[in-house]
């Protein structure tokens, strides 16, 4: 229930991101947001991380900022429809090896044949879109050289985080100051790149996406991250991919998009190779 939970609410995250401010200027908006939140929570309520987590923190830090980076360059190059299922397809993939080597989390055959049918829904929705794709070809290529990328630091920074989750005798102390160190950072670069613009947005309305986005953030990663403290790590974060289900079903619901029965089809591939990684464990 978390991690579909998680699933839900990361489409959310990404209907609000996917708007039409710049991408660097939304997640400083929204980094901002949960930076401010966060810290109340870090600083008087949960009890104060072990010395040993600062350590992890600097390094769940790092890795966060990276992927937000590359993120952001994917998505400056590409159509977020073709950028996003490729992120989101070879995430799951590199977190399952990922897990293996950190945790020893083994997947069976029949999950296995789950995360190849979750896959080929998740690329095959990118391949469509690439058909269909009427703008930004000229950067096509650097754009999926990026997802993919960021697709590797999702698999990253969902296995490190479990393993810094697990590493604290309180999950929210670990979620409470990851959240105040990872949104300090982007932004001052947010603010820079508004202020050397020639027509900047009206912050009116970026703050408050941000601030709707930062709400989002904690229910989305915290459900996530204490997913991956009960149970596999592996298995949570395939599940967590049925976001591309969901961001198409807000696509369709809320943005009017056209869907299809292509479209339908490989979602269905998409939660069927998830209920397959869940039942085959």
């Amino acid at each position: 229930m978390l991690a579909l939970s998680a699933a839900l609410l990361h489409a959310v995250f990404g209907a609000l991101q996917k708007g039409r401010h710049d991408p660097w200027l939304s997640r400083g908006a929204i980094d901002g947001a949960y930076c401010l939140m966060a810290a109340p929570f870090a600083l008087f309520v949960v009890p104060w991380p072990e010395p040993h987590m600062w350590v992890i923190f600097a390094t769940a830090w790092a890795i966060h900022l990276a992927y937000k980076i590359l993120q952001a360059m994917a998505y400056t190059r590409g159509a977020y429809t073709v950028v996003y299922p490729v992120v989101r397809g070879t995430g799951p993939l590199f977190t399952v090896i990922g897990a293996y080597l950190l945790f020893g989390e083994i997947f069976t055959p029949v999950q296995w044949a789950g995360v190849a049918v979750l896959l080929s829904g998740i690329f095959g929705l990118a391949l469509y879109n690439l058909r269909h794709l009427e703008t930004a070809r000229e950067t096509l290529v650097p754009a999926l050289t990026f997802a993919v990328a960021t697709g590797l630091f999702v698999a990253l920074y969902t296995t490190y985080d479990a393993y810094g989750i697990r590493a604290t005798a309180d999950p929210f102390t670990f979620l409470a100051w990851f959240f105040m160190i990872d949104g300090a950072v982007l932004p001052f670069v947010a603010a820079l790149r508004w202020r050397s613009m020639v027509a900047p947005p009206v912050p009116g309305p970026l703050l408050l996406r941000g601030f709707a986005g930062g709400i989002v953030a904690f229910l989305s990663f915290g459900s996530v991250m204490l997913a991956t403290r009960l149970d596999k790590v592996g298995e949570a974060a395939v599940l967590r991919e049925t976001s591309t289900v969901f961001a198409a079903l807000i696509g369709w619901l809320v943005l009017k998009e056209t869907v299809g029965p292509r479209r339908i089809a490989l979602m269905a591939l998409i939660a069927a190779g998830a209920v397959i990684v869940e039942m085959g464990g």
